[in-house]
């Protein structure tokens, strides 16, 4: 068995655990960006938006020339039966061979359908087109929703954590107050009560660490073992435009949804015109060049060579209805697509109020929170000098530390939905981008 230099071993342990320590230590533009090689949904819109490209070739080769090369070769076997040259009938069983070849070019010169074909085409690949946005800013607001869900499931965790250690400390100052003969069983018992709680709600919490932490990893397609926290110095930036009538006019523009149902609008509207083409005559250029050998018993034995040019009219006269049926059934549907783009419209609409609302009030949310946190934290500060100096009880202090910690609790919350309702609120108006996500990145630093 060899033995690989030390070096090299050493080498490749280092880069072995680099990749480990990359793979573990994740923030939100690296989650975004493993998202952007793994999430089977986005990889699937990848797929879809390739396929959809085609649409536009499909409809424009219905207006270019078709050119076509058939050719045959056969062994043929009759039987001829002819009166000979003295009057007499006699049959003769010719066995000869026939060659056949033609090149054929065909190019449209009045083609409804065609045409008709050729708009789709370019509807549907740019129906393709806003589809594969609206699933690109899509990923953008799962990643960091899931990325957000595991990051306040990490934070329960370590607010459960504190509130259990707080507790736990507290029973042993309770304790060495009844041994001094200073306290009473009582707050034993209530400290003892809001410890077991504590002690159930740490369980919860890494359950959800570990739930929140799946779905993330299946976004993201990595293990993922540390996550940025929500940096201390948070400034709410000022919302441009402030107005929501603006962001409605840009939503309008850009939402790739709307987009998308404006082109699905196109696309049926261009199916009617295909189907109603049914009715129309067809005018094409035609050109071919032909050879042909022993082709009949009465060309056996010769070569013969054809070239044509010309135009060729079709005119469709009667099909048992089916063009009329189609072109009814093409009409509804084009109504349904305009309603469906209508409702579209509606509900983006909707949502981009709620986001914008949500935007605004979140700022305000988070500025009360803040100092409902200050004024919590100096109230047990309060409460410990109080029970000191005989005023306060024991349950006093216990309710004014799970004040904290419910405060902490909504603090955090209250970040973590202004961040994604500003990430949503541009996904509605169709402008989100990858430095939208890099923006609200910049609220978070690496380490706990």
């Amino acid at each position: 068995m060899s033995h690989l230099p030390i070096r090299c071993v050493l080498a490749c342990g280092i880069a072995m655990l680099m990749s480990v320590t990359q793979a573990s230590a994740m923030g939100i533009l690296q989650a975004y960006e493993a998202a952007l090689q793994n999430d089977p949904t986005y990889l699937s819109a990848v797929s879809e938006k390739t396929a959809g490209q085609e649409y536009k070739v499909l409809g424009r080769s219905n207006l270019l020339p078709q050119l076509g090369l058939s050719y045959s070769s056969s062994q043929n076997r009759s039987d001829v039966t002819a009166p000979n040259f003295l009057g007499q009938i006699s049959t003769s069983h010719p066995n000869y061979k026939s060659y056949s070849g033609a090149l054929q070019l065909r190019q449209p010169l009045l083609n409804m359908d065609g045409v008709a074909r050729y708009y789709q085409g370019i509807a549907q690949t740019n129906y393709s087109d806003a589809v594969f946005s609206s699933r690109s800013q899509d990923l953008l607001v799962r990643v960091f929703g899931a990325y957000v869900d595991a990051q306040y499931a990490e934070d329960q965790l370590a607010l459960s954590v504190a509130q259990r250690d707080t507790y736990a400390e507290q029973k042993r100052v309770n304790e060495r107050m009844f041994a001094k003969g200073e306290g009473t069983k009582t707050d034993m018992l209530e400290t003892q009560a809001k410890y077991d709680v504590a002690e159930a709600q740490l369980i919860e919490a890494n359950d959800n660490v570990t739930n929140a932490r799946n779905v993330l990893e299946s976004i993201v397609g990595v293990k993922v073992l540390s996550l940025d926290a929500l940096s201390s110095d948070f400034r709410v930036q000022p919302m441009q435009p402030a107005g929501l009538d603006d962001w409605r006019e840009i939503a309008l523009s850009n939402n790739a949804e709307i987009l998308a149902q404006r082109q699905a609008v196109e696309s049926a509207s261009q199916e009617v015109n295909k189907n109603r083409a049914g009715h129309l005559p067809r005018l094409d250029f035609v050109a071919s060049y032909a050879k042909n050998k022993s082709d009949t018993l009465n060309t056996l034995n010769q070569e013969s060579t054809s070239r044509t040019v010309g135009i060729q009219l079709n005119v469709p006269i009667y099909s048992g209805g089916s063009v009329s049926a189609a072109t009814r059934q093409a009409v509804a549907n084009l109504e349904k697509a305009k309603t469906d783009l209508e409702a579209k419209t509606k509900q983006v609409l909707v949502e981009l109020r709620r986001q914008h609302s949500a935007v605004q009030s979140g700022s305000t949310k988070i500025d009360a929170l803040t100092k409902s946190l200050k004024s919590a934290e100096a109230l047990v500060e309060a409460t410990r000098q109080s029970i000191k100096g005989g005023v306060r009880i024991n349950l006093d202090l216990l309710s004014a530390e799970q004040q904290v910690f419910s405060a902490r609790r909504d603090l955090a919350q209250a970040k973590y939905t202004y961040l994604l309702s500003y990430l949503k609120l541009r996904n509605a108006a169709g402008t989100l981008g990858e430095n939208d996500l890099r923006s609200v990145a910049g609220y978070f630093v690496a380490g706990r």
